[in-house]
C-alpha cells in the first residue's frame, strides 16, 4: 500500500477501525480473533445493524505502532470472508 500514515501520525497511537460486513453473529468474534493475532489486548467492539438488518458495522479502537502495523491490520480484516469494507 502507498499510504502516508507514517507522515501523519505519531506512533504508538489509537485508531478506530470501522468494519462493515454481513450480519452474522460471529462477525465481531472473527474480527477480535484476527486483531488478537497482531495486537493482543482487550477489545470492546460496538456493533450497529444496517437499516434493513443485512449488514453490521463493527467499530473497534486499536493501538497501532507503525504504518506497517496499520496496513497489516487492514489486510487481515479485509481477508475475513464476511467483511465487505474496512475504514
Amino acid at each position: 500500500m502507498q499510504t502516508k500514515f507514517d507522515e501523519l501520525l505519531d506512533f504508538p497511537t489509537v485508531l478506530n477501525f470501522k468494519i462493515m460486513g454481513l450480519a452474522v453473529d460471529h462477525l465481531p468474534d472473527r474480527i477480535i480473533e484476527e486483531l488478537q493475532k497482531h495486537t493482543p489486548g482487550d477489545y470492546s467492539p460496538s456493533i450497529r445493524p444496517s437499516s434493513k438488518g443485512n449488514y453490521h458495522s463493527v467499530s473497534v479502537a486499536v493501538t497501532v505502532t507503525s504504518k506497517d502495523h496499520i496496513e497489516l491490520i487492514y489486510k487481515t480484516l479485509n481477508d475475513i470472508e464476511e467483511v465487505r469494507y474496512v475504514l
